[in-house]
């Protein structure tokens, strides 16, 4: 299975790996630990809305190999909390739903030890492009 580069300073300081990416779809893994619990000693709802747009973002960004890197950035993020994250990791999958020349929606849902869904989002993003000299 070929190993792909979260490529984000951000991400990886929260231990998050991505599994799998394709055309349409990408899938990240984040551990949960001690570093990422609420005062309830839950999952915290920022490190899940995290996931949730990390995942949707990059299911509108892939890229094949040999191909420049694409990159965006959220417009806009809607998350709905189903559930406590209680467990060992958060898997996210994100979807893209519908793609244009400068925009795409997706959709992402957080799951817990791939067994309960605790929260889902849909989200609308921008693709950027380098400036030109």
């Amino acid at each position: 299975m070929p190993q792909f580069a979260v490529d984000n300073p951000f991400l990886e300081t929260l231990g998050v790996s991505v599994a799998q990416w394709h055309e349409g779809y990408a899938e990240l893994v984040m551990p949960i630990d001690a570093s990422k619990l609420n005062r309830q000693g839950v999952l915290q709802g920022g490190a899940i809305a995290t996931l949730l747009d990390a995942a949707a973002g990059y299911a509108g960004l892939f890229a094949p190999v040999g191909d420049p890197p694409r990159h965006g950035f959220t417009l806009s993020l809607t998350t709905h909390y189903l559930d406590k994250g209680l467990g060992q990791f958060v898997r996210a999958k994100g979807f893209l739903e519908r793609g244009g020349r400068s925009i795409f929606f997706a959709r992402a849902e957080a799951w817990v030890d791939d067994s309960l869904l605790i929260a889902s989002a849909q989200g609308t993003f921008k693709y950027s492009y380098p400036k030109k000299a």
